[in-house]
């Protein structure tokens, strides 16, 4: 890999759009981002090529490669950009708990927004200022409650790591209905309700079985599993802060 291609696109000069008499338009990063965001909400992440977002522009795919020189590059600038829509206070509350559960929900509504964001976000390590600024909100949300850093970034991994998983989920859920052409219920009760009915009355798998017939968290809204995982995670992160353990 050459010096060039190693370098971040945050460590790259901003290119200006270009203007004046006789001139062609110029573009900036922004509008390609902003581009490329619309095609992979509408049509999916692959289908946000360099030659498809300058038809969507009105020019030559080659002319901006002056400002986004790679593919990696606009993968940065597109979870990025997606990540600027998350708001948040100025900083953290001094309630740990309130403010992760903020940043929470508001990465989760992005993650529907952009369906592609959170599988780019979690396959790749980028560094963006907006990604930057929500990960010093959460690693800020521990401020004063004892832990060392390596305990606040473990606690702000386990976190990521069941916020993104229940996203992905959620969306694959999503993905599958529109595939189908049955919506999450349906799908349960008319596609895999004949085959789990078979399976409790054998009676081979009782834990499943609980599963099924007994549990109230199975059988929630999408909004309303997620804030019963998150609190789960929540409260394990809350009996390791030292300020909160029984005495």
């Amino acid at each position: 890999m050459t010096d060039e291609a190693a370098t971040s696109i945050w460590m790259q000069p901003v290119e200006r759009e270009r203007s004046g008499p006789g001139r062609r338009p110029g573009y900036s990063r922004e509008q390609i981002t902003r581009a490329a965001v619309r095609i992979a909400d509408a049509e999916g992440v692959e289908a946000a090529t360099m030659r498809r977002i300058a038809g969507e522009l009105g020019t030559g795919a080659m002319s901006l490669y002056r400002y986004v020189p790679r593919r990696d590059d606009l993968f940065d600038l597109m979870i990025d950009l997606a990540m600027g829509e998350i708001e948040l206070p100025d900083g953290p509350s001094g309630d740990w708990r309130d403010d992760l559960t903020l940043l929470a929900r508001q990465v989760r509504a992005a993650g529907l927004r952009h369906p592609w964001l959170i599988a780019l976000l979690t396959g790749r390590p980028t560094l963006g200022p907006h990604l930057l600024r929500v990960h010093e909100f959460a690693l800020g949300a521990f401020d004063g409650t004892g832990l060392d850093i390596d305990d606040v970034t473990g606690f702000v991994g386990m976190l990521n790591d069941y916020v993104h998983s229940a996203i992905r989920r959620e969306i694959g859920w999503l993905e599958e209905a529109r595939r189908t052409g049955l919506d999450p219920e349906r799908w349960k009760r008319d596609y895999m309700g004949p085959y789990v009915r078979q399976v409790v009355e054998s009676g081979a798998f009782p834990l499943f079985n609980r599963t099924v017939l007994d549990s109230r968290a199975a059988h929630l809204a999408p909004e309303e599993r997620f804030r019963h995982g998150l609190d789960r995670v929540l409260d394990a992160i809350a009996a390791l802060i030292p300020s909160l353990r029984p005495r």
